[in-house]
């Protein structure tokens, strides 16, 4: 009715001091609001590489094929090393959320103490993941592919016959020297001798590197390993066409002299890995900075001025998000 008396709500009761009607925060709300945009980002790339899997007619590497190296040790170790890197990144999760509810108690100690905690498990996990680039950057060992086709036996008794083309995958050492001997077969000579191969880098500090054994289906399924007879069968069919590691993105195929990618003949493979984890990592590393200046705010006092602890929450929001998007990337590149 017209006449009828409106009650007038002032905007300090509205909106409680400055909050929405949700009780969060204006800065709570906008990082909500870039957490979304951002997991759009996620999906969008996810959903791109699966797409790219599925479409193609090339066998896809495998995972736990792929990734099977421990810093420093000989042997494989399936998925070992990122299992725990991806152990450490949930564990500072963990961390964030005891430095969150400590905030809340306006415990200042114990919020540095459970910051400094995620901060080292964030450094050790972007450390782990540079370790991991280098490593699949510079391959298992390099290959090389059949001039001709080859009939060999396998260790169970089975004959295998192999094309013109097909890749033959060689170890870790033999490999690295292989790929100098290329560069320079003056430094680093080939011998051969009754079915023993050897390559010799000269030098301050002599180094050879043994032929023990070759690899076929390498990364995919169906991988067998191959020694003796069957062995110098395939490197006695070698053509020229040797392949190391895998291209860096935007540097082209010739890159560091390598022609081609060494994961199978999936190019998609590496080229998605190194994007999506290099973006999830370039995450990481934002949310250890972010942490480490909330970190040197809370060592200084600022929040206890403040009265408050939203700071701690609010980068707690982006590195539990981070957190999540590894458990995505883990999923679809070294389990599926």
């Amino acid at each position: 009715m017209s006449g009828e008396a409106k009650a007038v709500i002032s905007k300090e009761v509205l909106w409680g001091g400055g909050r929405s009607p949700f009780s969060v925060s204006y800065g709570k709300m906008m990082m909500w609001y870039f957490l979304v945009s951002d997991a759009l980002t996620f999906g969008g790339l996810l959903i791109a590489y699966a797409f790219w899997r599925a479409s193609s007619v090339d066998p896809w590497p495998i995972g736990e094929q792929a990734f099977r190296a421990l810093p420093g040790l000989e042997g494989e170790y399936p998925l070992a090393y990122v299992a725990l890197m991806t152990f450490i990144l949930i564990v500072s999760s963990v961390t964030m959320v005891l430095a969150v509810e400590a905030g809340h108690r306006n415990d200042r100690s114990s919020v540095l103490k459970w910051m400094g905690l995620t901060v080292i498990g964030g450094i050790f996990f972007l450390s782990s993941q540079a370790w991991e680039w280098s490593h699949f950057i510079h391959g298992g060992g390099g290959c090389f592919n059949l001039a001709k086709e080859v009939t060999i036996t396998t260790p169970d008794g089975d004959a295998m016959t192999l094309a013109a083309g097909e890749r033959v995958y060689m170890d870790h050492h033999f490999g690295h020297l292989m790929e100098m001997h290329l560069q320079d077969p003056i430094t680093v000579p080939l011998s051969e001798d009754g079915g023993h191969v050897v390559l010799t880098e000269l030098g301050d500090h002599p180094h050879e590197a043994h032929l023990h054994s070759l690899r076929v289906n390498k990364y995919i399924e169906n991988e067998t390993e191959l020694e003796g007879d069957a062995m110098m069968a395939l490197w006695n069919a070698r053509s020229e066409n040797f392949a190391f590691g895998a291209p860096i993105p935007g540097l082209g195929a010739d890159w560091g002299g390598i022609n081609h990618s060494e994961y199978a003949t999936q190019q998609g493979y590496s080229n998605f890995f190194f994007f999506i984890t290099g973006f999830h990592g370039f995450h990481v590393f934002s949310g250890v900075v972010i942490n480490l200046v909330v970190f040197l705010m809370v060592l200084n006092r600022v929040m206890e001025r403040r009265k408050h602890y939203e700071m701690v929450e609010k980068v707690g929001l982006y590195w539990h998000f981070v957190d999540l998007v590894w458990v995505f990337v883990f999923t679809f590149f070294y389990l599926i």
